[in-house]
């Protein structure tokens, strides 16, 4: 394979998300956000490539960094990958994406997960040199622990192969020690790519829950205690300062490489973003 990718790459304090659906919430809190802030595109089954096109496009518009989220199962054919990345290259510029298995059982064409679609040539056919990929420091409902670091290690293998820039996302959790022991367990491995740990932002406990169920991740009672969650009270609207402030002690003093944020705004964009401005203007430039 040829060396075609960029192995340097520039790394913003923070990444966010949003959905095609909700791209407005980016123009509302444009002020707000850093220029050249990377955000990513979900890519969600009800939505379709027009409104994840068009998201790019006012983000690339916002003064931010779009990077289009490629769920593997639900391309429905090669066509529609090359439609799809064709359309995202040629109107919005991205400089990187991040290539996901996605939610379907069942794929709706030939890609059967991530590592797939990557080994199908598509860095090559659309000039990709920069790739996200996806972490699981609390694990995954459907994957065993050890098929998922095997996944992870293929992945980098495979890009450091073709020379591209890769950062690793993490899913946001509650349990700041199992990421901590998790991105130590990377470096054990001689694992040295960057990591981004998400993290949410401020929302009502049962839209923190929903999603918590959704993206699969533990929340035991005592976890959710010391996250600072009352079950009682699903419509409080809580901040992850408790899990921020465990992951700050938990990484501090350590020499972990090139850590940053992926924030999850999930109680709005504008909201999310102003709460990890205002926790990142009190770190210093070695903890961003």
């Amino acid at each position: 394979m040829s060396n075609l990718c960029n192995s340097s790459v520039g790394f913003a304090p923070y990444t966010l998300e949003v959905t095609g659906k909700g791209i407005h919430e980016v123009e509302q809190a444009r002020a707000a956000i850093p220029a050249g802030t990377p955000i990513n595109i979900a890519f969600l089954g009800n939505e379709d490539h027009a409104q994840r096109i068009r998201a790019a496009q006012v983000i690339r518009a916002c003064g931010a960094e779009p990077v289009p989220i490629i769920s593997s199962r639900r391309l429905r054919s090669e066509a529609d990958r090359d439609e799809l990345l064709g359309a995202l290259v040629a109107q919005a510029a991205p400089k990187r994406f991040m290539f996901v298995g996605g939610d379907p059982a069942t794929p709706a064409g030939p890609y059967q997960d991530s590592l797939a679609l990557l080994a199908s040539g598509v860095l090559e056919r659309h000039g990709i040199e920069q790739v996200v990929i996806t972490g699981y420091p609390e694990g995954h409902p459907k994957v065993d622990s050890g098929e998922l670091m095997r996944a992870l290690k293929w992945k980098l293998d495979f890009l450091r192969e073709t020379g591209c820039a890769v950062e690793i996302t993490t899913q946001f959790g509650f349990d700041a020690e199992a990421v901590v022991r998790w991105i130590e367990q990377l470096r054990q491995q001689g694992i040295d790519t960057p990591v981004r740990i998400g993290v949410p932002g401020p929302a009502d406990v049962g839209k923190l829950l929903r999603f918590a169920r959704q993206f699969g991740v533990a929340t035991s009672a005592s976890i959710l205690r010391r996250y600072g969650l009352s079950m009682t009270n699903l419509m409080q609207r809580v901040g992850a300062e408790r899990y921020w402030d465990q992951l700050q002690a938990g990484l501090g003093g350590r020499q972990l490489g090139r850590i940053g944020w992926h924030l999850y705004p999930f109680g709005g964009v504008e909201d999310g973003v102003n709460w990890i401005n205002a926790r990142l203007g009190g770190l210093d430039e070695s903890r961003r």
